[in-house]
Order: structure tokens, then C-alpha cells, then sequence
């Protein structure tokens, strides 16, 4: 394999992380005093880049200190029961790291929840960098963590390869130039998404 830089979104594309997303998310909820609400109701706003999620979720104009506080806690105290890969993610990952790939991931999550998760999963020492929301200016659909990754990592965008699951990973991806795919194992649909593991791998390799 040339020289080719791979980057992952990380919650609905490499982790199923569906129930622990929306049980972080309320338990926030709770500490703000606000009912629960349904969890097709938050994953189906989750990647939503219409939308301002700190006031649909927490009904704040952005969120702070104490949100990041309360689901980094949710996150820490779950995530070994409720966290896991999709099917075939490990496998994809070590096939792309023996040909010489370099990995990162690029997430919107907090990098304490970030690198808690992948650790838990057995996939950390995987990724040669990672780019999490608290890392960078602003978030995805922004490009500035895939910026980031590139810089960290001296590679350009022409060799690099994003892989997401939803508007936001795609427009972020856009505006840093990067070449994308969308999977649909994860919170949202798409039809002309792809729908495997197996058939992911097949794209990666035809583009090596």
C-alpha cells in the first residue's frame, strides 16, 4: 500500500456507542433537572448539523464545563458494559495497519471519553493520532481536527481517506479536501451509504 493516511470517525462508525450516547446524554438531562428523552429522538439528532444540539439536548446556548463534566462521568462509569466495535472493525483495522497504513481517528466526542473508549475496545494503539472535540477551535462539521491530523502526522489531504456516518463528517471532510465515505451501520441512513464492513474494506483497498 502507497502512503495513505486513513481517518475514522469514531461513535456510530468504528463504535456502537448508541445506548451510551443516549443514556449520557440524559443523565446530563438529569443533572439539569429536565426529563429523559427517547433514544431514537437523540440519535436521530446527534449527527443533525442543523441544529444547535447544546440547546435540543440541554437547552443551553453552548455547552460548558458542567455538560462535558456530567457525561464524561456517565461515559467513565458505563462505558465498559455498554461500549462495543462493530462487527469486523477489528479485523479491518489490523489488515490496514499490516499493509501500512497510518490510522487516526477524528471524533466529536470529549478525549477523555475518546481515549477511554478505544482503550476499553483494544484499538488505542491502533491510531497513530487522534483529533477530539476538545482538541481543536471548533468541531465537525468544521474541518479543523482533520487539519490537525494532517499536520500531526505530515501528510497531505490527497493521500488521506475520511470514513464517517453522517453530514457532518461529510462536509467536514469537504472543506479540508479530503476524499469521503459514509457507512450506515451507525446512527443515521443513507442510500448510497455503505452498508458493510466487508464492502468497506474492498473501497479502502481499491484506493491504496
Amino acid at each position: 500500500m502507497q502512503e495513505k493516511l486513513i481517518i475514522f470517525d469514531m461513535d456510530g462508525t468504528l463504535v456502537n456507542s448508541s445506548l451510551t450516547i443516549a443514556n449520557a446524554i440524559n443523565y446530563v438531562r438529569s443533572r439539569l433537572g429536565f426529563h429523559p428523552l427517547e433514544q431514537e429522538y437523540i440519535l436521530k439528532r446527534v449527527n443533525d448539523h442543523t441544529i444547535n444540539p447544546a440547546k435540543v439536548f440541554y437547552h443551553a446556548r453552548a455547552f460548558d464545563a458542567k455538560h462535558e463534566m456530567w457525561f464524561s462521568e456517565y461515559y467513565t462509569n458505563n462505558h465498559e458494559k455498554e461500549l462495543v466495535l462493530y462487527d469486523g472493525i477489528k479485523e479491518l483495522l489490523d489488515l490496514l495497519k499490516e499493509k501500512g497504513a497510518s490510522l487516526a481517528v477524528a471524533t466529536n466526542a470529549y478525549r477523555n471519553s475518546t481515549l477511554e473508549s478505544l482503550t476499553h475496545l483494544g484499538v488505542d494503539a491502533h491510531f497513530d493520532a487522534i483529533a477530539c472535540y476538545d482538541d481543536v477551535p471548533q468541531g465537525k462539521p468544521h474541518p479543523d481536527m482533520l487539519h490537525k491530523v494532517l499536520n500531526e502526522l505530515n501528510m497531505r489531504a490527497d493521500q488521506s481517506l475520511f470514513i464517517g456516518d453522517g453530514p457532518r463528517d461529510k462536509m467536514a471532510s469537504e472543506r479540508a479536501g479530503i476524499d469521503y465515505v459514509m457507512v450506515d451501520w451507525g446512527f443515521t441512513e443513507h442510500k448510497q451509504a455503505v452498508r458493510t464492513v466487508d464492502e468497506l474494506k474492498e473501497i479502502i483497498l481499491s484506493r491504496a
